[in-house]
């Protein structure tokens, strides 16, 4: 009997982590987060990602290319209060040949899940047509693990 052996492709990513401490201003009446401050949480782990890797968004923009968000999806885990530390884990990588998926994961000091889930992010010009990433970008990408 032949055996078939799974074989699963890796895409090579780029990572980070940064802590983040909850504002007043992003809580509600119940004592957590309001659920649309995820997502601006996910940007805030986007753009240090891009800056940590020195290709801050800025960049990106005075280069002509553009990442327009086209999909975002949350799972809320757990609550987040005023105060509390939270680190946001993210992680990026092609998806196709023109976008870019951002993985996050939002944890509270205790390890905890506060939130997770992804962006996909096309890469356009600015007339808004979608371009293969820059050539800085694939090196990037294959030292981090190969294209």
């Amino acid at each position: 009997m032949e055996h078939l052996q799974e074989t699963r492709q890796v895409t090579p990513c780029l990572s980070h982590e940064l802590t983040l401490r909850v504002r007043y201003s992003e809580t509600d009446q119940l004592g957590t987060y309001y659920n649309s401050r995820v997502l601006e949480w996910f940007e805030v782990a986007r753009t240090e990602l891009m800056r940590a890797h020195k290709m801050p968004y800025v960049e990106w923009e005075k280069q002509g290319f553009m990442l327009p968000l086209v999909e975002a999806h949350v799972y809320y885990r757990g609550r987040a209060r005023y105060d509390d530390l939270l680190t946001l884990r993210v992680q990026m990588s092609m998806s196709g040949r023109a976008s870019l998926k951002f993985d996050v994961q939002i944890t509270n000091e205790q390890g905890q899940k506060v939130a997770d889930g992804h962006t996909l992010h096309a890469i356009v010009k600015p007339d808004g047509r979608a371009t293969r990433p820059p050539a800085w970008l694939l090196e990037k990408l294959k030292a981090a693990g190969g294209v």
